[in-house]
């Protein structure tokens, strides 16, 4: 098992506006360190909509044609299965109607007046070829569905290849695990409505965990931060969810999704466990799901 915290193997920071943890089998090298640091402020550096110096800011004043840089390809392709299994209701296009609920770069938490933005479809924004994404008009990518657990797959499997192979990944409620066949760790699901509590435990191979949930983000009556991408309100009835999968860009996308959707869809498509619990307090969970609830 990996070490504990504090210990010259274990080393914590915060990044992209949440608490990481690593965790390996083996001390950590400071030149690992650095690198992994750089790693995150690359891809902050593309991809966060809260700097105005970020690749998808650029795009999101002017129209063009935009190299980005090679995760573009696996995260445009998970996206557009979620888009399309979803019927558009999870879409990497929700920017700008956050930003008109007042999650926006300031997070001045102030809803615009007037009635939501309009969501713009996949294939009237944007495509994406070759690396290159081609917007005929100005466009606001968000991709916090499944972005952390790219960049949690991206620093894992970077360890990895610095001779980490016994190593756990972890931002602050999707981490994903690499260690020998068959070990496992049980980690904790928080209760929404009390943190102090967990609603069950989910045992962990080598594979990730993603979390995903309404009640920490929310700064007014109905108001938080997952929209339903067909209607451009925030979503209703799930207050939190959970999914285990083989990397945890799928699992932080699917955790996100679950919050929208039935999981039955992407269950068929997607090699997954999941857990959700609704606003009632009701707890659901996938068949064959290895770990345990508190009832």
């Amino acid at each position: 098992m990996p070490p504990a915290k504090d210990s010259p193997s274990s080393h914590s920071f915060d990044a992209i506006g949440t608490a990481w943890e690593i965790r390996s089998a083996t001390a950590l090298e400071s030149s690992v360190l650095e690198e992994v640091a750089g790693l995150i402020d690359a891809f902050d550096h593309t991809w966060s909509r809260f700097r105005d110096d970020s690749l998808v800011s650029d795009i999101a004043r002017t129209s063009g044609e935009y190299p980005l840089p090679p995760e573009a390809g696996p995260l445009f392709d998970f996206y557009r299965s979620l888009y399309d299994i979803s019927t558009g209701r999870i879409t990497p296009l929700v920017g700008r109607a956050l930003e008109a609920l007042g999650y926006d770069r300031t997070y001045s938490l102030q809803p615009e007046p007037g009635p939501a933005p309009r969501i713009p479809s996949w294939d009237e924004a944007f495509s994406f070829k070759d690396g290159i994404l081609s917007a005929p008009k100005p466009v606001l990518l968000d991709i916090g569905a499944a972005g952390k657990g790219l960049l949690v797959d991206m620093v894992l499997m970077h360890l990895v290849r610095r001779g980490h192979d016994r190593v756990v990944v972890d931002a602050s409620g999707d981490l994903r695990r690499c260690d020998a066949p068959g070990s496992l760790e049980r980690v904790g699901l928080e209760n929404p409505l009390n943190p102090t509590l967990a609603i069950g435990v989910a045992e962990i191979g080598s594979e990730a965990l993603g979390a995903s949930g309404v009640t920490k983000r929310t700064w007014a009556t109905g108001i938080h931060h997952v929209l339903d991408g067909v209607t451009g309100l925030p979503t209703r009835g799930v207050l939190a969810s959970w999914v285990v999968a083989p990397n945890a860009m799928v699992a932080d996308g699917i955790a996100t999704a679950l919050l929208i959707m039935d999981p039955a869809p992407f269950a068929e498509t997607y090699d997954i466990q999941w857990v959700t619990m609704a606003e009632n307090g009701s707890v659901r969970h996938s068949d064959g799901f290895r770990g345990e609830i508190f009832s």
